[in-house]
């Protein structure tokens, strides 16, 4: 059980333009019932003062990795004004992702920088997608790796329920092997779709909470154990009729059952 709910702010990046957008786009996140918000660009002091405006607050970032790592004052300032000392990224640099002495030099790199954020309060925290779970040398994928050798105490995972699931994973055993290392937990469901009419091949898609595929009564009641601290939803595309504010109403009912009055 919880009882806030918030929103990864990349569901609704095409809804936050300008400042009038971001304005109307928190005005309705609160009227469905968030009251929390990870960013995915636009930061800003102006951003934080609008979403405090709706009773929304800021409970981490996805956030450049070369600022993170190169500005790391102004990084500061940064998540100082929008009130929040998650750091994140939300994804490894591109590099890291195909040459294998680009990763072992992100992850020793994102672990020093981290020492240097938490002697200012702040934690860097990493947002995994499927490709973290390929095997990049025999017998390790870069999660397991990261798993191993992300600094524990500085470093935190955002975990994605969609992706660990699409990779192959086992959402609840990984939940449980990050125990007290996810403070914040990325809902996010996913179904299986037939890519054409012959009733064979098949594939993923993106749908709101509830309709999809993933056992939500376990993935909670895991979190909860564990002490997951923010549970944030997030839905790629695929939205009702187009309208990601559709989706996240639904998502939001749904979880409703799960939430402390």
């Amino acid at each position: 059980m919880f009882s806030k709910l918030g929103l990864q702010m990349f569901t609704v990046r095409d809804h936050i333009g300008d400042e009038a957008a971001l304005d109307k786009t928190f005005e309705r996140m609160a009227e469905i019932g968030y009251t929390e918000a990870q960013t995915a660009g636009r930061e800003s002091a102006e951003y934080a003062k609008i979403a405090k405006k709706h009773g929304i607050t800021i409970v981490g970032t996805h956030y450049s990795y070369e600022e993170i790592i190169n500005n790391v004052d102004a990084t500061i300032k940064l998540h100082e004004a929008l009130g929040t000392t998650n750091v994140g990224i939300g994804a490894m640099p591109y590099a890291a992702r195909t040459d294998v002495e680009e990763f072992y030099r992100f992850v020793e790199n994102f672990n020093k920088a981290s020492e240097i954020y938490a002697k200012q309060g702040y934690k860097l925290t990493y947002h995994n997608h499927a490709f973290e779970f390929v095997e990049f040398v025999p017998g390790t994928s870069r999660m397991s790796y990261m798993y191993e050798n992300f600094d524990k105490k500085n470093v935190s995972f955002v975990l994605d329920t969609c992706w660990v699931a699409k990779a192959g994973g086992d959402v609840r055993e990984w939940m449980e092997k990050l125990a007290g290392r996810i403070d914040i937990l990325h809902l996010k469901d996913l179904k299986v779709v037939y890519k054409n009419e012959n009733g064979w091949d098949t594939d993923h898609r993106y749908c709101e909470i509830g309709t999809g595929n993933l056992c939500w009564q376990g993935i909670i009641d895991t979190a909860a154990a564990i002490g997951v601290k923010n549970y944030v939803v997030e839905q790629d595309g695929a939205w009702i009729d187009g309208d990601p504010f559709k989706s996240i109403e639904v998502s939001r009912k749904y979880l409703d059952k799960f939430m402390k009055n």
